[in-house]
């Protein structure tokens, strides 16, 4: 697999709320590249557009079937594969964030 494509997936699952624990050492590594920086801003601007949180002067406008192509071009696609859970004891920044939030 192409690591670019890799990293920026690591990125949209984080965004998302989706990243396991077992990438978030990696996916923010990514974060301190510039195209890491650019894909995390792409896909917060992509989720503000598809809500309409940025309705403002500077976002674009959104073509009426917008959405209904977006839909049919996603049902297409093949469904993403699903990872077997493991259970993994968390490494590095992981592990900091771990024992942090269960000292609190």
């Amino acid at each position: 697999m192409d690591t670019t494509k890799k990293l920026r997936e690591l990125i949209s699952a984080l965004q998302d709320g989706a990243l396991p624990d077992a990438d978030l050492e990696l996916a923010l590594a990514a974060l301190q590249g510039s195209d890491g920086r650019q894909a995390w801003d792409l896909y917060h601007l992509i989720g503000d557009a598809l809500r309409d949180a940025s309705a403002s002067a500077s976002a674009p406008a959104l073509s009426p079937d917008f959405r209904a192509r977006l839909a049919e071009r996603l049902a297409s696609e093949p469904p993403p594969l699903r990872r077997a859970a493991v259970a993994v004891e968390p490494t590095g920044l992981a592990a900091v964030l771990a024992k942090t939030a269960s000292s609190s």
